[in-house]
């Protein structure tokens, strides 16, 4: 493992040695500088052709040698990505032999976010780049086949550790019981059972049976349940802050959370939300000793490393505009107090942060004792042992060149993206279905390039042109003050009156296909009599879409959530309860399927 220099005793390197042996001895070596370092986890990003990156002024992050030599960092969250798989790990060699010239030599943890489907948030998902790309998370649970979950997660280890990323930000296993809510994108939907059984399909996959040299760790998110937002607002936001359970159904949300425990889920992240009204202390969960250590650690027996949503401590500058740190509930508290408090919570790590003096300080003045270092030391140890980090940091770059985007990948997330594909509505008539459509008609498209859709038919440039207009839709979101803010698509679910009246429009001139990107729930009442046919996806590329629409693939997904009929319902429904929007236009479970 590089150069060890400094180090009177390199026992710890000897992989004959049982794990908790080896933690003890390299422990028994730390300085408490050492060990502070371990308890950081910040974003890190790649330089121009896989090199080490320099000071990124975008997201306020000092160079790479700065963050892993002078702060002894030792765990990173990756942003963005590079064009090929073998520059992500000619980069990721680069950092570990980096970290290896450090006295001790103990390698780097690279974890990312999600990066397989196509989300676009530095905030919560990455582009898949190079990796293969499948609907997002809510379009596994359209499909609702654990077999298949568990054979994306599969994929996603390998090509995540073959460029070196050994810990998923993910999975989510949050319940969408607020509609609104702009984070449903990427978990399992509304269903507590449904959640349950794919979370724990998609660890399996990532992990294997157990916690090996061969695994990509899962962090489950976020613990107890981010749902029950009011308002459906977001909790990286001082607006939205608040998690409500006006219904009474907190455990409700913990379902998802004890299959992964059974999973064998390596780490947890709680939410940033704070509870209000219920027999906890109403600060963010990431500072919440009655949630980390009393339901997290004592109820389930959780073992595992817990690290804070990103953000906690500190604030900071994303975007060129100010941040402050998420300590709902203790905002009066300084930075040195609240990391005393997650601390005392019973949390190992600080995402997002990278202060290493500050825990320093506060264990040199008493107020944190080493003793309590040490737990959390361990923990975030025991896992580089575990994944073979210190046996093997390097990996092989010709291989992460064929893994990464490997043929038979790609084609699995595409044939993933088609099944996930969920008919709502198809209209007959005396001639026969709306959809398949034949191929070779004369198609009018929104939101679908037209070199796309001219291999299935003749493309026209008006409705009145054509035999039938397939109009691509993104589910509405009210804009934001930010561009940070406008990652995070929250607020009404009702299309603007432009896009009805433009719906409409083109439906009474022609039969109109409406296909909808389903990121969360959209109010689609106002036009669904309106057109031929309603369709919904979850990442789906325009060829995928197309498949389905003209029957070489058939639709195979169900709503993953209610689609209420108005935003009175919606504002009437109670966030912690699943399916209580009166009346949904649309019922969870609800997908048609092609006559045979």
């Amino acid at each position: 493992m590089g150069d060890v220099r400094g180090s009177s005793d390199h026992s710890y390197l000897d992989a004959s040695l049982p794990v908790d042996e080896r933690v003890e001895l390299l422990l028994a070596q730390m300085t408490l500088e050492e060990k502070a370092g371990l308890f950081f986890q910040s974003m890190i990003a790649m330089g121009e052709g896989g090199e080490l990156a320099g000071p990124n002024p975008v997201f306020g992050l000092p160079s790479t040698e700065e963050l892993v030599l002078d702060r002894g960092m030792t765990h990173f969250n990756l942003l963005g990505a590079a064009p090929d798989g073998r520059t992500m790990a000619e980069w990721h060699n680069r950092l570990q032999q980096l970290a290896g010239t450090s006295r001790l030599g103990i390698p780097v943890t690279v974890s990312s976010d999600p990066r397989h489907s196509f989300s676009d948030n530095p905030g919560a998902a990455m582009m898949a780049g190079p990796f293969s790309q499948w609907p997002e998370a809510i379009g596994l649970a359209a499909i609702g086949d654990e077999a298949l979950v568990e054979r994306f997660g599969d994929i996603a280890r390998q090509e995540y550790a073959a460029v070196g990323i050994r810990v998923a930000l993910h999975p989510q296993v949050d319940l969408a019981t607020e509609p609104r809510w702009s984070r449903q994108v990427a978990t399992f939907g509304e269903d507590a059972e449904l959640s349950a059984r794919l979370g724990a399909a998609y660890i399996r996959g990532f992990q294997g049976a157990e916690l090996g040299t061969d695994s990509v760790a899962t962090m489950v998110k976020h613990f107890p349940g981010g749902g029950p937002q009011r308002d459906g607002e977001d909790p990286h936001f001082a607006y939205g802050r608040e998690q409500v359970y006006p219904g009474g159904r907190f455990e409700y949300h913990l379902a998802p959370f004890e299959a992964a425990f059974e999973a064998g889920v390596s780490q947890v992240m709680p939410y940033y939300g704070m509870p209000i009204g219920t027999e906890f202390e109403e600060v963010g969960f990431g500072f919440n000793r009655s949630v980390v250590t009393g339901l997290l650690r004592e109820r389930y027996g959780f073992d595992g490393v817990v690290c804070t949503d990103w953000g906690l401590i500190t604030d900071g500058e994303i975007m060129g505009q100010p941040f402050p740190a998420r300590a709902w509930g203790v905002e009066h508290l300084s930075p040195r107090e609240r990391m005393r408090k997650v601390l005392e919570a019973g949390v190992d790590q600080f995402g997002g942060e990278a202060c290493p003096d500050l825990l320093v300080d506060l264990a040199r003045s008493g107020e944190v004792t080493e003793e309590r270092i040490d737990v959390s030391a361990r923990r975030l140890l025991r896992e580089k042992f575990r994944l073979g980090l210190f046996d093997a940091p390097s990996v092989d770059v010709e291989a992460a060149s064929t893994v990464v985007g490997a043929p038979e990948f790609r084609a699995a997330g595409e044939a993933a993206q088609r099944a996930s594909v969920t008919v709502l509505k198809n209209r007959s008539d005396a001639s026969g279905a709306t959809l398949p459509l034949r191929r070779g008609l004369r198609l009018y498209v929104e939101g679908i390039a037209p070199d796309v859709a001219a291999e299935y038919g003749t493309v026209v440039g008006s409705p009145a042109d054509a035999d039938v207009a397939i109009l691509r839709l993104q589910a509405p979101w009210e804009q934001r003050e930010t561009m940070f803010e406008n990652f995070f698509h929250a607020g009404s679910l009702d299309f603007p009156v432009e896009t009805v009246e433009h719906v409409r429009e083109v439906a009474a001139a022609v039969p109109t296909v409406v296909d909808v990107f389903l990121d969360r729930p959209a109010i689609l009442t106002p036009f669904a009599e309106d057109v031929a046919a309603l369709v919904a996806n979850y990442g789906a590329s325009g060829r995928a879409m197309l498949d389905v629409l003209v029957g070489d693939a058939r639709p195979q997904g169900s709503l993953p959530f209610d689609l209420p009929r108005s935003m009175a319902a919606v504002e009437a429904s109670r966030p912690d309860v699943p399916f209580d929007t009166a009346d949904p236009l649309y019922r969870f479970g609800h997908g048609l399927r092609y006559v045979e």
